[in-house]
């Protein structure tokens, strides 16, 4: 038998070098986790930005009746001074019989007839829900699409409302507050980022279709 004093065990270089690739293969395994856990969250704002779209259409098409209105349409605001934030609303201002409005109406009594201009209102009550977005996510930019693309990163277009109302699938899209007759909005898209850089692209078709994971904005 070998005498206690000959056993060899673990050297310190040994066992710091152990320790060394531990600390290597930990540090790869949290970075990883990491980035997988922002993209998910990214993700997520993402898609709930498109449900509160389709909930808006939904509102709108269905004649969700508000406290001051039927029939009104549902939209969301996005703009440059709250990028952090957007709002869901009730298209209620002006009035049906007003002037304003962005929509077709041939009888103020008909199922389809409905109040507002396609933009949100701060001061006229129109606010239905504010939605913070978390985990320091901001909407980066927008861009609206009326002939051309114009975006809130080129300093053209500083807000966006996108409202659903009956009998149409198909979205009244304004920028900067103010519903274009002659060349209306068609598309929208809308850009989500987080502080590490990375984003993600919600897009508005001229049918209503809403993508929440297209390739890139204009």
């Amino acid at each position: 038998m070998e005498p206690f004093h000959l056993r060899r065990g673990f050297t310190l270089i040994e066992l710091m070098v152990v320790l060394a690739i531990m600390v290597v293969i930990m540090g790869v395994v949290l970075t990883s986790q990491s980035s997988f856990n922002r993209t998910i969250v990214l993700a997520n704002t993402a898609y709930d930005i498109a449900l509160t779209l389709r909930s808006a259409g939904v509102y709108g098409l269905g004649s969700r009746v508000t406290s001051s209105a039927s029939n009104a349409g549902y939209g969301i605001h996005v703009e440059t001074e709250t990028s952090g934030a957007f709002t869901l609303f009730a298209d209620t201002y002006p009035a049906i019989g007003q002037s304003g409005l962005c929509h077709p109406q041939v009888d103020s009594f008909a199922p389809d007839a409905r109040p507002g201009n396609c933009a949100y209102e701060v001061n006229q009550g129109e606010r239905v829900a504010d939605y913070t977005l978390e985990n320091a996510i901001t909407i980066s930019n927008f861009c609206a699409y009326d002939g051309g693309w114009s975006c809130a990163n080129g300093g053209n277009v500083h807000s966006l409302d996108i409202v659903f109302a009956r009998p149409n699938a198909d979205p009244f899209m304004s920028a900067n507050g103010s519903y274009a007759l002659s060349s209306p909005v068609t598309r929208a898209c809308i850009t989500v980022s987080s502080p590490q850089g990375d984003s993600r692209f919600i897009s508005i078709g001229e049918s209503g279709g809403i993508t929440a994971n297209a390739s890139s904005c204009p």
